[in-house]
């Protein structure tokens, strides 16, 4: 049985390092998800793969389809999620481009967004606990396997959540340095958020692409992003490598 998902962010629309088996198309209540669910073996275990964005990468962040992606997954029975967010560094300590982040908490700026399973529909109001957005244990297979990589990481850190798909100006960033975000993101919510409703073990590797806005002399440089991608997105298939066998174990 497969045991871990792994949703791709940009940067990682495919893992090459997958050896596919099969693909399966999941329909939802809540429309299609961005992609086909692609099923095959990483390193020996049982995977599933799903691209935020589309194969293409055509979906943009405040337009990806969260509710169906994590509906479909939690349907083929798989009960832990490793999600991959291109984010950029606010704290000092977290601005350098190929960074690993695995944060532990996030805050949520996004707005209009489909955001939890239990609407009007519902018989009644549901709360859910989301004092730790991310699952311990997950974060701390994550954690382990970057040692056992020989990769550098952060292993805490707070996740600021913006809609997109316009970057941040610098006084957006100062607001949210003062509110206590390390590194910023287009796609970290409502995809945390849906996972937890539908009690799936959730955790994110981050990978720094650029200094956040102002906290560089230099302007936001989307070559120098797509480059800081590839080399972020080797660090994280190398992690991961080394983390979907220890989750197998789990």
């Amino acid at each position: 049985m497969t045991t871990v998902a792994i949703i791709g962010g940009s940067g990682l629309t495919k893992l090459k390092n997958l050896h596919i088996t099969r693909r399966e198309v999941i329909r939802t209540p809540y429309g299609e998800p961005s992609a086909p669910m692609v099923f095959g073996q990483l390193c020996g275990s049982e995977a599933m793969f799903l691209p935020r964005h589309g194969p293409g990468h055509t979906i943009p962040p405040h337009e990806v389809n969260y509710r169906a992606n994590i509906w479909a997954i939690k349907q083929t029975g798989v009960t832990r999620v490793i999600a991959v967010n291109a984010v950029g560094g606010i704290s000092p300590d977290f601005q350098e481009p190929g960074t690993l982040v695995i944060p532990d908490q996030i805050i949520d700026y996004t707005y209009g967004r489909d955001h939890t399973f239990f609407g009007a529909d519902q018989k009644q109001v549901t709360h859910v606990d989301f004092t730790y957005p991310y699952c311990d244990e997950l974060r701390n297979v994550l954690i382990e396997a970057a040692k056992r990589a020989k990769l550098r990481v952060r292993g805490e850190g707070t996740y600021g959540a913006t809609q997109g798909p316009r970057f941040e100006s610098a006084a957006e960033i100062l607001r949210m340095e003062r509110d206590g975000a390390d590194i910023v993101g287009m796609t970290g919510m409502p995809e945390a958020g849906l996972a937890r409703e539908l009690e799936l073990c959730y955790a994110s590797i981050s990978v720094v692409v650029n200094p956040a806005a102002g906290m560089s002399k230099e302007t936001i440089s989307l070559r120098e992003i797509e480059k800081n991608l590839e080399t972020g997105m080797a660090k994280v298939r190398s992690l991961l490598e080394q983390a979907i066998p220890l989750i197998a174990g789990v």
